[in-house]
């Protein structure tokens, strides 16, 4: 396989259920944080986070990836996604660009429609209600203005009792390069070429909201393919990307045995998501040497440029980080060699010095 990146997604669940490690919201927070640094340590290219409200998961990213940011060197982090359909798009363009200042570039922001939430229709009680009724036109037009305001595009109308310039002003801060390292998280080969038509990475998650009957892999592939045909025919000028996600769990010690067991699992299911037929990945547990020949013969990942591994993040950062070693040698066979993202940096510290 292809030189490609590893990174983790968590979906940021906590609860005091039995057996969880992350109980409340702060023990969320802090354990992302922990298990970024963690990962860093290991080797891992990056650190995401699912973006849910009204649910015990993650719902406002930028204090966490700024934290993560001032507590990692080379780490990328970003976000599998922030659902447009809640966000107000110029904020938004403000706070991703600071986030991405502080820490030298490093921000891989994905977005998208979101996915089946808790609230009905809960973007209305953030203040957004599309005009038509139609949700996805809303997250699309969000990520357009959002777009436009991170190249630097004039946006307001200046006052001209304190500006004489008359041109329309852009959002500030600016981040030179954030542009190019914005994602779209894409059900299906159509999304996918939207994405690639608007200069979008690819995100593909377990799961295609559409069904040809043959393995997911393959569907997955088709996507992929799509999409780096339909960036090719509008011609931007930074590379495309895919990332895709799965569900990997190396079989290493009594622990890992105990929670999943340590036969292979490969069953895919079929099935409908807000009506629509959809095709479910596979999960990959087994022994290492059973993993590395699996995700081997998988097509789409092949075909990708980065894999995110979801975790169970309720069963603790020292599970996590064991798993996430385990991950990073099955790579080193498959010939990933992840690599370092970027030069070895200072992490920001608190200043010493007085005014």
């Amino acid at each position: 396989m292809d030189v490609k990146k590893i990174g983790f997604l968590s979906f940021g669940h906590w609860s005091n259920g039995l057996g969880s490690q992350t109980r409340s919201a702060r023990d969320s927070l802090t354990q992302a944080v922990e298990l970024s640094i963690a990962a860093e340590e290991i080797g891992i290219a990056g650190a995401y986070f699912r973006i849910h409200h009204f649910a015990e998961q993650q719902a406002s990213p930028f204090p966490l990836l700024a934290t993560i940011a001032a507590r990692t060197t080379r780490l990328e982090f970003g976000t599998g996604v922030v659902d447009m359909r809640y966000e107000t798009p110029l904020y938004l363009a403000e706070e991703a660009a600071a986030t991405d200042l502080l820490s030298d570039g490093r921000l891989q922001l994905g977005v998208s429609r979101g996915s089946p939430e808790h609230a009905d229709r809960g973007y209305r009680y953030f203040g957004h209600v599309p005009q038509d009724g139609n949700d996805a036109d809303m997250a699309r037009q969000h990520t357009e203005l959002f777009l436009r305001a991170i190249e630097g595009q004039g946006i307001a109308a200046p006052n001209p009792q304190l500006v004489r310039d008359a041109s329309p002003l852009p959002v500030m801060p600016q981040s030179p390069t954030l542009r190019q390292r914005i994602w779209w998280g894409a059900g299906s080969a159509d999304t996918a070429i939207w994405a690639a038509s608007q200069g979008l990475h690819l995100m593909s998650s377990t799961v295609m909201m559409e069904e040809k009957g043959i393995p997911f892999d393959q569907l997955q592939r088709q996507q992929i393919d799509a999409f780096r045909t339909a960036w090719t025919d509008a011609g931007w000028a930074w590379a495309s990307q895919a990332s895709v996600s799965r569900s990997i769990v190396p079989i290493v010690d009594d622990l890992s045995r105990a929670y999943f067991g340590s036969g292979p699992r490969s069953a895919e299911g079929v099935g409908l998501i807000e009506g629509i037929p959809s095709r479910f990945g596979p999960s990959f547990i087994g022994e290492p040497e059973q993993l590395v020949e699996r995700l081997r013969h998988d097509s789409a990942l092949e075909a990708a440029d980065t894999v995110l591994v979801t975790i169970p993040n309720q069963l603790g950062v020292d599970y996590n980080a064991s798993q996430l070693a385990a991950i990073h040698a099955i790579g080193a066979e498959l010939g990933w060699n992840d690599p370092t993202p970027s030069p070895d940096r200072t992490p920001l510290a608190p200043s010493n010095a007085t005014n």
